[in-house]
């Protein structure tokens, strides 16, 4: 399997990868789909466009999605 680092991907790798990710998660098109915006994330592409811009990792990303959601 390929990594998935930011170091070794291109931005449309990113841009693949994200779309990937999504598509295999919820089985959804996200073109139409507010399903992250209702748990109050934002748009997938707000979400996941700091990794497709090379700023953050998914793994971060994800971990700050997540943080409001769990607690202990």
């Amino acid at each position: 399997m390929k990594s998935i680092l930011i170091k070794d991907t291109t931005r449309e790798e990113r841009e693949q990868i994200v779309q990937q990710a999504l598509w295999g998660d919820c089985g959804i098109d996200c073109e139409f789909c507010s399903g992250c915006d209702n748990r109050g994330g934002g748009t997938i592409e707000s979400i996941y466009q700091p990794y497709i811009d090379g700023e953050k990792e998914i793994s971060e990303i994800n971990a700050e999605y997540r943080s409001p959601f769990v607690h202990g």
